[in-house]
């Protein structure tokens, strides 16, 4: 019996892909499976602060997020959101919210203020389950949006669910 080369009708017989196929396939694979969910989480990130704003347009400015950038731990991380403004009944904040890129939940905070607050800044602390990025977003009493984007590291992380 003659082997598959020495056939007479090799060409057009089925092959099977070759070892390098394999390998090329397996690592494009893989390429795919680890950077998906990175792409996706930028998608839902500006997906979450695009719903906040109502589709209006989101400036960076105005705000600020203190948070250290490098964090030990993920379980206690404390945040300070300060904008500028002078809180008058005719130019005040109305909102502010905290988004992050890789929590279970996108939203982590929300805040309601008003003219009488006083003082445009807010504190707490949350729960950050790796490295990632968070979104500061003020609404003002015109309707404009503003924010600030703060890249955190995350040396021990918190609040794992599944795939994050």
């Amino acid at each position: 019996m003659p082997t598959r080369r020495h056939h007479p009708d090799y060409k057009n017989m089925n092959t099977f892909p070759s070892r390098r196929h394999v390998v090329v396939a397996a690592v494009g694979a893989a390429a795919w499976v680890l950077l998906r969910p990175a792409l996706a989480a930028t998608d839902d990130l500006a997906a979450a602060v695009a719903s906040y704003a109502g589709g209006a347009t989101v400036t960076p400015g105005k705000v600020r997020l203190d948070i250290a950038e490098l964090v030990d731990n993920g379980n206690v991380v404390p945040i300070t959101i300060t904008v500028d403004s002078p809180m008058t009944a005719l130019d005040h904040v109305k909102a502010v919210a905290v988004f992050n890129e890789k929590n279970p939940q996108r939203d982590v905070v929300k805040f309601t203020l008003g003219a009488r607050y006083g003082k445009p800044a807010v504190s707490t602390r949350i729960r950050l389950a790796t490295t990632q990025k968070l979104v500061a977003v003020a609404q003002m009493s015109d309707g404009s949006f503003w924010s600030h984007t703060v890249d955190v590291i995350v040396t021990l992380a918190a609040c794992i669910e599944g795939d994050t």
